[in-house]
């Protein structure tokens, strides 16, 4: 996977959410095992997704999730992850509200998934 430097901190919150600190505390899961939870989903789906479209910015608020639960084991405050019938969505915010840079909203659907890749 790339690495890079990025201009905030993860930290862990005062009631135990795992987040971002820049020019703002923003918290991305509400707790450290979501967020763990989180980077395992995006890696399984991305091991078995047939297709995966890469949307962002303004983008990402068109996704439609009709039809989609929420994922509850990621714990999602900021950063979200939804099920559908066939497909995964991950819906990441916390970065944009932490800079105060919408343009950075990006999120990613997996597509193509049978029940091992919904599941696990």
């Amino acid at each position: 996977m790339q690495r890079t430097a990025v201009p905030y901190s993860f930290m862990i919150g005062p009631d135990g959410e795992f987040g971002v600190y820049g020019d703002r505390w923003v918290p991305l899961h509400a707790a450290v095992e979501g967020w763990v939870e989180s980077v395992a989903l995006a890696y399984h789906a991305s091991m078995w997704a047939k297709k995966i479209l890469k949307v962002t910015a303004d983008e990402v608020e068109a996704i439609r999730l009709e039809g989609h639960e929420p994922v509850h084991e990621v714990a999602g405050l900021a950063d979200t992850w939804w099920r559908g019938s066939d497909s995964l969505v991950a819906i990441y915010r916390g970065e944009a509200e932490c800079l105060a840079a919408p343009a950075c909203r990006t999120a990613f659907v997996y597509t193509g998934l049978d029940h091992w890749g919904l599941h696990g």
